[in-house]
């Protein structure tokens, strides 16, 4: 059987992607099936979108080092030290609550091994380039109305599905994991299929 590769792109602060991304590597164990990450960004995603709530603004400030953080770490070590990456930078921010800034930044690159100064790129906004390069290769397919989490599939007949979501909590494990991925297979590759969607009444459960 050839294995699926599927490519999510994802902002560390979003407490969605994250659930997603969990989601997606309890997948890996049941379904032949092999997720790549790349870096989008909630910052360049809300650029001058001026309804924006003033708190979630200064937010959306903070998320750009995080991202340039990332990009900085792809750019040096290559793409596949985003997986460990990620999950040192989610498990900080979503589980322990650590706040974005030099000491989460510190805690993430001792993990992995990294040099200490590589903390510098959080504030080096030459790095925006790239961060809008890799940014945009996830949502042009998509398109600009959806945020975090995008997934990338190649379909069957060779074509690209590219859909944003899904969107859940808790994380799916196990088997269950798997079911949910052959639904949005199933959804996402449909023809014409664009949107389904209900009101959140939960707030993300990380455990």
């Amino acid at each position: 059987m050839t294995t699926t590769t599927a490519d999510m792109w994802f902002d560390p602060v979003c407490p969605w992607a994250w659930i997603t991304s969990r989601w997606l590597l309890e997948v890996e164990q049941v379904r032949d099936v092999q997720i790549r990450f790349h870096v989008m960004s909630l910052s360049v995603l809300n650029e001058g979108r001026d309804e924006l709530p003033e708190q979630y603004r200064g937010f959306m400030t903070t998320a750009w080092g995080p991202v340039r953080l990332a990009i900085a770490v792809e750019q040096k070590y290559g793409p596949a030290i985003l997986r460990d990456l990620y999950t040192a930078f989610g498990t900080r921010i979503h589980h322990d609550k650590i706040p974005v800034g030099p000491d989460l930044y510190a805690a993430v690159l001792t993990e992995l091994g990294l040099p200490e100064d590589l903390a510098d790129a959080a504030g080096d906004d030459s790095l925006d380039e790239l961060l809008r390069a890799s940014h945009h290769s996830g949502m042009e397919p998509v398109g600009y109305e959806v945020g975090t989490p995008v997934i990338h599939i190649p379909g069957s007949d060779g074509e690209l599905i590219a859909f944003f979501g899904p969107v859940v909590t808790p994380i799916p494990r196990g088997e269950a994991a798997g079911r949910l991925w052959d639904g949005v297979l199933l959804v996402a590759g449909t023809d014409g299929f664009f949107e389904l969607k209900r009101s959140r009444t939960r707030s993300p459960e990380f455990g």
